[in-house]
């Protein structure tokens, strides 16, 4: 099979979808990668290391999209990608279709296959692709959260853990996920107080068992969230539905409540955000305030370290990608049901039922398709 790694276009992004190890690894297996120039620069890859890996370079990624039958990315289409998109193509990526409704009608039009990383799902319900940037994007919560508390960076002037003899910030993370634990794990290394709140009490067990350090645990209710929130210096947004967008929990009424200059970060803002005054933002512009509570908002938040991002993705990604091009889409898809339940748009239909409930739209099972 042909496969097309194109050079992100989002926002300061930059990851690449496949690391030159990851490049030699399917050219090994006998297939073509057609990578474009300079698509690695942000992830300090040269196009050198791609060709020593077997790559063919071309020049555009017009070339790219449309030699390949196999397109892997790391974002969402951007409309300037739109008119690649055709019906012969598999589109390997995170969609978050959810989020995007002309996105979606976009990808149903022009009936191309799109298979999403975020919803790859194992029998236990883990998201092996989701999780190493979930991972990321958690810990960077915490880092963005303490930066942003600094005086000179627009916050209210505190340390994350304080001093002795100084009270140390307050992070409040809803949502007990994968995002919210690594989050957690970095706050609590910080010596910041920390609030996990989950509706899953054994998952709230879990956590009180396996982190250390001042962690308060709350099982999710209006009540508990407004109240933790009001005292918060730094709330974590990490609610994940997978494939579906995200409920706000947080509310407009909850943020007024916060002193000024807190700081919200909202992880979940790529699934829609689950904090009512979140928008999404982006590297070149990241802030804006509501009722004097600096917002964080940015969609693609481990294209900031990109070459850590790029790494764990792509060991995540390429058994998937081994497969798709090693036995081809269908028969992929009807081998492995954790890759089928990836599929959210085949033959011009929408087969994943979360974006189909978001938007109202008709769900076809892809098994009836094959």
């Amino acid at each position: 099979m042909i496969i097309g790694i194109p050079k992100e276009i989002k926002d300061n992004e930059n990851r690449v979808s496949m690391p030159p190890g990851g490049v030699h690894t399917l050219v090994e297996a006998g297939h073509r990668v057609l990578v474009q120039a300079g698509a690695g620069e942000g992830s300090s890859f040269s196009d050198e290391q791609y060709e020593q890996a077997g790559a063919e370079l071309l020049p555009t990624a017009a070339e790219v999209w449309n030699g390949a039958n196999l397109v892997q990315k790391v974002k969402e289409p951007q409309p300037e990608e739109f008119d690649f998109l055709r019906d012969d193509l598999v589109l390997f990526t995170y969609l978050h279709l959810a989020a995007e409704e002309t996105l979606t009608h976009e990808m149903m039009k022009r009936g191309v296959t799109g298979v999403a990383y975020e919803t790859v799902e194992l029998p236990n319900r883990h998201l092996p692709l989701l999780t190493p940037m979930s991972e990321v994007a958690g810990r960077m919560a915490i880092q963005v959260g303490a930066h942003y508390l600094e005086r000179p960076n627009g916050g209210r002037g505190k340390l994350l853990g304080g001093v002795p003899g100084v009270r140390a910030a307050d992070v409040v993370i809803i949502g007990g996920g994968v995002v919210g634990t690594n989050a957690a794990q970095m706050a609590l290394g910080m010596g910041a107080r920390v609030i996990i709140i989950d509706r899953d009490l054994d998952r709230l067990r879990f956590l009180s068992e396996v982190l250390h350090g001042s962690l308060t645990t709350l099982a999710s209710n209006r009540l508990n969230i407004a109240e933790a929130v009001r005292v918060a210096d730094v709330v974590v947004g990490a609610v994940l539905i997978a494939g579906a967008a995200a409920p706000k929990l947080v509310t407009r009424d909850m943020i007024e409540t916060m002193q000024p200059g807190s700081v919200v970060v909202d992880v979940s803002v790529d699934q829609g955000g689950c904090i009512e005054t979140t928008k999404p933002t982006t590297h070149s512009n990241p802030t804006f305030y509501v009722d004097g509570v600096l917002h964080y908002g940015v969609t693609n938040m481990p294209g900031a370290v990109p070459r850590t991002s790029t790494y764990a993705l792509s060991n995540a990604t390429l058994p998937y990608t081994l497969d798709l091009a090693s036995k081809g889409f269908e028969q992929a898809v009807a081998d492995d049901p954790t890759l089928a339940l990836g599929v959210n748009t085949y033959k011009g239909k929408l087969t994943y039922p979360a974006v189909a409930e978001a938007f109202g739209l008709d769900y076809t099972a892809v098994e009836a398709l094959l």
